[in-house]
């Protein structure tokens, strides 16, 4: 059964995945902002289970296949303040557009096949309604340093 057909919940639980704790914002926002049928999520990183995040430059010292992992960690996350917004996954209607930006170096041009590492993990967990508008992006920094941050609109049912 596809994630579609089972639900939300249901597939996260197939794929023996564990949503983290929200993190607190460390500045004066919100995780999450929710107006009418569509939330917000405020942009996440890879962050270790341990604390701290991932961190690096893609195309120097962090490769490709580590930097796709990152975006997945941080998709989790984004699903974690995407439960708590909705009451449950299985309330999502579809993911509408993700943002995701890559802390790489200038001359690095993969910055899709990272963020496939978010957009994949959505679509194993949501099925169809998991697929959504993107842009991937390369920049100079992220805060703290991190490898990826990604933000993501959402409609609810």
């Amino acid at each position: 059964m596809s994630g579609a057909a089972k639900g939300a919940e249901a597939r996260l639980k197939e794929l023996g995945l564990v949503l983290p704790e929200i993190p607190k914002p460390v500045a004066n926002y919100v995780t999450y902002v929710r107006t009418g049928s569509l939330v917000f999520l405020s942009g996440q990183g890879p962050r270790k289970p341990e604390g701290g995040f991932h961190v690096g430059k893609v195309g120097a010292g962090v490769s490709i296949e580590d930097a796709y992992r990152h975006a997945r960690l941080t998709g989790l996350g984004l699903l974690a303040a995407l439960r708590e917004a909705a009451g449950s996954l299985d309330k999502v209607k579809r993911i509408v557009k993700l943002l995701g930006m890559v802390n790489s170096v200038p001359e690095f041009g993969d910055h899709p096949k990272v963020i496939n590492g978010c957009s994949d993990l959505f679509v194993e967990v949501l099925g169809d309604r998991g697929r959504h508008a993107r842009s991937a992006v390369g920049v100079g920094g992220l805060p703290g340093n991190m490898t990826v941050e990604v933000e993501v609109i959402a409609e609810l049912e």
